[in-house]
């Protein structure tokens, strides 16, 4: 931790009041943020155990679709089955306490080539409009997940900056307040016995 640089005397009382002004402030600042911070990562976190569990969902249905075609079609069913273009990806940002994380994702998921062979039973054509479904949703879990993770780890750096200020910073402001209020108490007291020494020394030798 930094070593307290404290000028002798008023100079340095002035020095620790302000300091100590300033940290009080600023902890008072950061609870704030912790409090907005923390409201927001919850929200967040509800945010992406949704939408893991809609994810869970369609893929799950995407899944099943497979199987009945199969099924259906047999183990070679799949083999006509052209891969299609890639899924294009779009997020919007936001920030939270000038946290800047993912707001939503769009996923669009290219449609088949009409000149694409057709799959050979309808449960294949279900379980292509599955799972792209599942990409969507999986598109809105991964913006979920980062926007809970980037708010997460700005409430963890905030609560270890206050804990700094509160625990430590702050009472080492205090202490050495305290200390050099001693001081000064001290040395005024101390000139008072001498200037009244002086005094009577005075009167005496009158």
């Amino acid at each position: 931790m930094t070593e307290l640089r404290v000028p002798p005397g008023r100079a340095g009382r002035l020095k620790l009041r302000r300091g100590l002004e300033v940290a009080r402030h600023g902890a008072d600042l950061l609870d704030r943020k912790l409090r907005v911070l923390h409201a927001r990562h919850e929200e967040l976190l509800r945010a992406e155990r949704a939408a893991r569990e809609q994810w869970h969902a369609r893929l799950t249905e995407a899944e099943s679709w497979v199987r009945r075609g199969l099924l259906l079609g047999g183990e070679d069913a799949l083999d006509t089955a052209l891969a299609r273009r890639p899924a294009e990806l779009e997020i919007t940002w936001t920030s939270t306490m000038g946290v800047r994380h993912p707001r939503a994702a769009s996923c669009a998921v290219p449609d088949a080539d009409p000149d694409e062979p057709a799959p050979e039973n309808t449960a294949l054509v279900h379980a292509g409009a599955a799972y792209a479904d599942a990409v969507r949703a999986a598109a809105q879990y991964a913006a979920a997940g980062a926007a809970a993770r980037a708010v997460g780890d700005e409430l963890l750096r905030t609560r270890r900056r206050v804990r700094a200020l509160r625990r430590h910073w702050i009472p080492r402001l205090e202490t050495a307040l305290a200390g050099v209020d001693a001081r000064l108490e001290q040395n005024e007291h101390e000139d008072a016995v001498r200037r009244k020494w002086v005094a009577d020394m005075q009167a005496q030798g009158r």
